[in-house]
């Protein structure tokens, strides 16, 4: 399988996954002409649209893509009439499918009430691409293979970060991040957006002296320097270093003046807030 990122809109990300055999479905089809431009470059077989929720710089292409290819769009059961085109509802358990790719999907209601992640277990091989140009052009150069799982977050769990409480609650947003750090800790996440740099100034921020975060400051720079998409951490570095997966630490709580004693759902409100005004 193949995995490669789609560079859409401002730093959305749009994901192509390829089956060995050359069928696909995109993960998020955020605009059209960026994914139909992929499609043709990479030559696949586009089968399906995996929604991860209803924010239009996450679907916005749906229709136009459905259309265009005759594909199914994918997406919550709560998020029927929300998300453009689809033809398919899931929940937490529910199998999608494309070629030899299988995905279950996880309900991580917060960002959104009807957010769900896509978790592909590990096949037997696996490479992930640099993004793809948003105009037609040489493919882009592929990466080592991987041999290890990967989640498509959406916009709930981000490189370093999380997405903003729009529709769910602390408690609720706390729990979907739980679901997701108890994947195995060689998962590799492809979330939503290019925000890795911004979230980590925010880690090194409120915990400063944590080696992880200065080691994911670098490997990010080293990586966005070059163009390539800071994407793909593991799990376990994020448990490392992703301030809203470490609630509990002393050094976080000490510099945002969160009580020793709070629940673990009181302190990741609390360094929420602080990051929704961080600067």
């Amino acid at each position: 399988m193949r995995i490669v990122p789609v560079a859409c809109l401002k730093d959305n990300y749009a994901y192509l996954v390829v089956a060995s055999g050359g069928e696909a479905a995109v993960v998020d089809a955020s605009e059209a002409a960026p994914v139909r431009a992929a499609v043709r470059r990479e030559g696949v077989r586009l089968a399906a649209i995996w929604s991860t929720h209803h924010h239009y710089d996450h679907v916005g292409g749906n229709e136009e893509i459905a259309r265009e290819f005759g594909v199914e769009v994918v997406a919550h059961v709560s998020d029927r009439g929300r998300v453009p085109g689809q033809t398919r509802e899931v929940d937490t358990g529910d199998i999608v499918r494309v070629g030899d790719v299988e995905a279950r999907c996880i309900h991580i209601p917060g960002h959104t009430l009807g957010a769900v992640a896509y978790y592909v277990d590990a096949p037997a091989s696996r490479s992930v691409d640099a993004p793809a140009s948003r105009s037609v052009g040489a493919p882009a150069p592929s990466a080592d293979a991987m041999t290890s799982p990967v989640v498509f977050t959406g916009d709930t769990l981000f490189c370093a970060g999380c997405g903003r409480i729009f529709e769910g609650t602390p408690a609720m947003m706390h729990a979907s991040l739980e679901r997701l750090a108890a994947l195995p800790g060689e998962t590799r996440v492809f979330c939503g957006h290019e925000y890795t740099a911004s979230n980590l100034r925010f880690a090194a921020h409120v915990e400063p002296d944590n080696a992880a975060v200065a080691r994911a400051v670098e490997r990010t720079a080293a990586l966005r320097s070059h163009g390539e998409p800071a994407v793909g951490t593991t799990i376990d570095e994020e448990r490392q270093c992703n301030p809203f997966l470490r609630p509990g630490s002393a050094a976080i709580r000490a510099t945002l003046g969160i009580a020793k004693d709070a629940d673990d759902v009181t302190a990741f409100a609390a360094i929420r807030s602080a990051k929704d005004s961080f600067r």
